[in-house]
């Protein structure tokens, strides 16, 4: 029985350092995995005025931006489901998209410019989601309007379903999609996110 061990010096460093490289190694995961061409979908979390954003990419594009409130660990499980299960956090795959959502809530963009990955969204969710950006910043349209652009003029509801299913909020803009009567409507991020949406577009420029 060996008690009370006393390491030999040249051991020291290594053992101290055990939490440095152990540290290392995860940074190095990431563009290793990359290289070997193991990652299918990137992720990453940022914070934002509207709460914790999940932000996971593939090679196409960006592919899905998440609320909190939707469960992340309940994302990703479903993006390993739909897309791959080959998932991995690697933040610096995302600097793009979170760099562009900084300066959205910022008021310095009010566009996107990201590659965009679509998978999620098929036949006509897919058609209304090519319609949203359409609708300018700070301006709103309602989901009629919205239906009256698309193959389905009648499909307001289908609309309104599109918009909740949105795999892209924030940057495929349906949160500037209200009710006809003027009222903001349901919203993926919950009302006081949507709220919050509508009042910084609303806001003066500088």
């Amino acid at each position: 029985m060996i008690a009370n061990r006393v390491l030999p010096s040249e051991l020291l460093p290594l053992a101290v350092d055990e939490d440095g490289a152990v540290a290392r190694l995860r940074a190095a995961l990431p563009a290793a995995a990359a290289a070997a061409g193991l990652v299918d979908v990137a992720y990453r979390v940022v914070d934002s005025p509207v709460g914790q954003l999940l932000l996971a990419g593939t090679e196409v594009g960006l592919v899905r931006v998440a609320f909190s409130r939707e469960g992340h660990d309940a994302v990703l499980a479903a993006l390993a489901s739909t897309v791959s299960p080959r998932i991995l956090r690697a933040p610096s795959r995302l600097d793009a998209a979170a760099r562009e959502l900084d300066e959205y809530f910022g008021g310095r963009r009010h566009s996107f410019d990201l590659p965009l990955d679509f998978r999620l969204a098929n036949g006509f969710r897919r058609e209304v989601l090519a319609h949203l950006p359409e609708i300018g910043y700070g301006h709103t349209a309602s989901y009629a309007a919205v239906a009256a652009l698309t193959s389905s003029p009648r499909a307001v509801r289908a609309v309104g379903t599109a918009c909740a299913r949105n795999p892209l909020p924030l940057v495929v803009p349906c949160h500037r999609v209200i009710r006809s009567d003027g009222s903001q409507g349901a919203y993926l991020g919950g009302p006081d996110a949507k709220a919050l949406l509508l009042a910084l577009e609303a806001a003066p420029q500088p």
